[in-house]
C-alpha cells in the first residue's frame, strides 16, 4: 500500500524510496522519470514483463494529469494493459482502492516535492 508521497519521494509499505517509482502488488522499483515527457515504451517495459500479469496501469504525472502518446497508449492495450494518466496524488489513492479490490494493478509514479 502507499502510504505517503511528496518531498521527492513515496512510502510504500513501511519503506521510503526517494525518486519516482513502478509500483506492484509484490515489490516497488525505482524508476528513471522525473517527468511525463520522459514516459517510453523502454521506461515502462518492467509493466509489461512483469511475472503478475498486469491489467491496469495508472500513470501518476506529477503535480497535473498528462496524456501519453498514441503508441505507447496502443502498445499497453496490445499487451492487454489498460492505462490511466492522472496526478501522482490520485494515482497513489487509485492504487491503494484497485489493490484492496483485488485488481491486477500497477502504478508509475513520478515524484513530487
Amino acid at each position: 500500500m502507499i502510504q505517503g508521497y511528496g518531498e521527492g519521494g513515496f512510502r510504500i509499505s513501511g519503506r521510503t524510496y526517494k525518486g519516482s517509482v513502478l509500483v506492484f502488488p509484490d515489490n516497488t522499483l525505482p524508476w528513471p522519470v522525473e517527468d511525463s515527457a520522459s514516459i517510453t515504451l523502454e521506461t515502462l517495459s518492467s509493466v509489461t514483463q512483469a511475472s503478475e500479469a498486469v491489467r491496469v496501469l495508472l500513470v501518476g504525472c506529477g503535480v497535473r494529469g498528462a496524456a501519453l502518446n498514441t503508441e505507447i497508449r496502443a502498445a499497453l492495450r496490445a499487451a492487454g494493459v489498460g492505462i490511466e494518466t492522472m496526478d501522482t496524488g490520485a494515482a497513489c489513492r487509485t492504487f491503494n482502492v484497485l489493490m484492496l479490490e483485488g485488481r491486477a494493478v500497477a502504478a508509475a509514479l513520478i515524484a513530487v516535492d
